[in-house]
């Protein structure tokens, strides 16, 4: 692969209905394009557990795609309330979700340690009252 290509997909706060649509179409390009299916796994997952963070804390915000011949790059940003303590929300089982939504399953506190788990690179810039960004790379 000598271009990179760049998919973009919007995601909306709350919308548990089309929560988890971006990371299957990536999944479904990735299997296309013959990409190991290790990787894919990896990034399937790391994706589906930020665009969920994003439809549980945010009022919405972006995912943008970058798959090149050497990475696939995943930036999750969103507008928000920002996040606290960093280190806090990196540990497992540390959620802030609503009952409403632990209820449905979701905010049981594996997001972010997910997505550092299965990326190789992971960093997060935030700010209270403004959002967060976070920027996931695997490698191919």
């Amino acid at each position: 692969m000598s271009d990179t290509i760049t998919l973009t997909y919007t995601v909306s706060n709350e919308d548990f209905t089309r929560a988890g649509e971006a990371s299957s179409d990536v999944k479904s390009r990735l299997k296309q394009m013959n990409v190991d299916p290790a990787v894919i796994r990896k990034v399937s997952i790391a994706m589906y557990e930020g665009e969920i963070n994003m439809v549980i804390h945010a009022e919405g915000g972006t995912i943008t795609v970058e798959i090149s011949s050497d990475q696939i790059t995943m930036t999750l940003a969103d507008k928000g309330p920002g996040i606290a303590d960093i280190d806090k929300a990196m540990q497992a089982g540390y959620s802030t979700a609503p009952d409403n939504v632990r209820s449905l399953g979701f905010g049981a506190g594996m997001g972010l340690p997910n997505m550092k788990k299965y990326t190789d690179d992971m960093q997060i810039t935030t700010k209270l009252g403004v959002g967060t960004t976070v920027v996931m790379k695997v490698y191919l």
